[in-house]
């Protein structure tokens, strides 16, 4: 079996893996004929560059007309930007702000992904003009922020744009413009999983990689929508990010394709260390939605304190690897090296990816698998009440599955075999739960080996409230889907509606989504 194999001991991002993919042999043109098939305002720019001694391929995205920068980059560009204009605004036409502010935001950019968040405004202001005019006006729009100001001008010159800062909490289905009359201006375009999705759906490439770029899509919106506590077909992306977004995910998907293998495996993950800078200000590294993402995978911080594991890079990781591990034993053929922007004394920022044919002793097979622990319980003297309850907190408790099967013990009484399956790390302290909560003397326990299909989920919003998909993925592409019985018992109790009918609903939207 063919597999390609990433070692994110530097981390990873969009243009590492692209850079890697390169280098390890995809074809330039495969990346330039996807761009051109996207039809958005992009180009790219292939080097070969130095990384502390390791010459790797680098790949930056030039997206309308502006290059990429890691997310502390941005934005103390972003605040030195701001308070070079305010500076400017304010030696031209002095005023005072005072603004009631609330924040709803995605993280800042990171490689190819920008702020993404969901919000609704309304405006209230009240100026006081040095010729003594003065009045107060408010409105809001179905797409906007929620701020106040009140302003003082001296004498504004006619036509000056009079700068001003404030928060977002965004919830909206379009772009949209909107003036004030002291001649302040405020520009937003954003573009949603929606429109992402109809862009990718357009694009002349295989039906498989728009399946797998959408699927990264929707697993990095759905990251971000838990981490703020919205709806993901209300995450949007800015303008200029979202080109960076599609060509970086979209790209990594005809290039992994291109490659030609039959899995992916990745490495325990490099995250860094310190904080980063976004847009809410400084977060500790891994950022919220990296770790979500990221979620049951093995990850460390090394000693680079910079963000080395973007949120792009570990939806890629989470859709194309079925599994994590130490380097596989594998006949190598390639090996490619993806550069970082940034350049680490004695440290190579680089990505290695490695592609090669298992060995013929190395068991084939398509899907991970894991090392767990079983640990079993004989119990016949426990009521049925405090059995349902031991399963239930088990769960609640980390274990990976728990269940109850009849068995005849000695002196012909009945009972019952608690079964607990959980992870290496978790099995003695499942053990003395076992012990302290049930009426066993004894638990028996030992490893085996399993075979899981990666899972993940994604919201749907159905006529009566928003649903949990559960996906499992097989190499990149979904194999089962199915709704979360307890969203859906929920929905089916208050909205007194079938359970089956809100089942059936959950399912027909989640593929009308997928399909477009």
């Amino acid at each position: 079996m063919r597999i390609a194999y990433l070692e994110c001991f530097s981390g990873i991002s969009g243009d590492m893996f692209l850079g890697a993919l390169l280098d390890a042999g995809v074809p330039p043109e495969v990346f330039t004929r996807t761009v051109e098939a996207l039809g958005v305002d992009a180009r790219l720019e292939i080097s070969r560059v130095d990384r502390s001694g390791i010459s790797a391929t680098k790949l930056d995205v030039i997206a309308a007309g502006e290059k990429e920068l890691p997310r502390e980059e941005f934005w103390q560009g972003a605040v030195s930007s701001q308070q070079s204009a305010v500076s400017e605004a304010t030696s031209s036409a002095p005023h005072v702000h005072d603004h009631g502010q609330q924040h709803s935001h995605g993280d800042g950019p990171a490689d190819s992904l920008s702020n993404l968040h969901a919000h609704s405004h309304s405006h209230d202001h009240e100026h006081s003009h040095g010729d003594g005019e003065s009045h107060s006006h408010s409105h809001s729009h179905e797409d906007s922020h929620s701020h106040s100001h009140e302003h003082s001008h001296s004498q504004t010159p006619p036509g000056a744009t009079v700068p001003h800062e404030h928060g977002h909490s965004h919830s909206h289905e379009h772009d949209h413009e909107h003036t004030h009359e002291h001649g302040s201006k405020h520009t937003h375009s954003h573009r949603g999983l929606k429109e992402i999705r109809q862009i990718i759906h357009a694009a002349k490439i295989s039906q498989s990689a728009k399946d797998r770029a959408i699927k990264i899509f929707e697993a990095l919106g759905a990251a971000e929508a838990k981490v703020h506590n919205t709806d993901i077909e209300k995450i949007h992306f800015h303008e200029v990010g979202a080109i960076d977004a599609i060509v970086d995910i979209v790209c990594a998907s005809v290039g992994a394709e291109a490659l030609g293998v039959d899995e992916w495996v990745c490495s325990p993950l490099n995250v860094g260390g310190g904080t980063v800078v976004c847009a809410h200000g400084a977060f500790p590294i891994p950022a919220p939605a990296t770790l979500e993402l990221l979620k049951h995978a093995p990850v460390y911080a090394g000693e680079i304190q910079k963000e080395l594991v973007t949120p792009t890079g570990a939806a890629i990781v989470n859709v194309l690897a079925s599994r994590f591990s130490q380097f596989p034993t594998m006949k190598t053929e390639k090996i490619g090296y993806g550069a970082g922007t940034r350049n680490f004394k004695n440290s190579p920022n680089v990505l290695r990816l490695t592609v090669g044919e298992t060995t013929a002793t190395q068991k084939e097979s398509a899907f991970p698998v894991e090392e767990i622990t079983v640990l079993e319980a004989n119990v016949d003297d426990m009521t049925p009440q405090v059995f349902g309850y031991v399963m239930e907190q088990a769960l609640q408790n980390g274990a990976l599955d728990a269940f109850g099967t009849p068995v005849q013990m000695k002196k012909s009484r009945p009972g019952m075999l608690l079964t607990v399956l959980c992870r290496t790390e978790d099995s003695q302290r499942l053990t003395k739960f076992i012990l302290s909560e049930t009426t066993t003397l004894g638990v028996r326990m030992r490893r085996e080996s399993r075979a899981a299909l990666t899972r993940r989920h994604v919201s749907v919003s159905t006529r009566w409230g928003n649903v949990r998909m559960k996906l499992a993925n097989l190499n990149g592409s979904i194999s089962n889907y199915a709704p979360e019985y307890e969203d859906c018992r929920q929905i089916a109790t208050e909205k007194k509606v079938p359970l089956k009918t809100v089942m059936q609903e959950a399912i027909k939207v989640y593929l009308e989504n997928t399909n477009g």
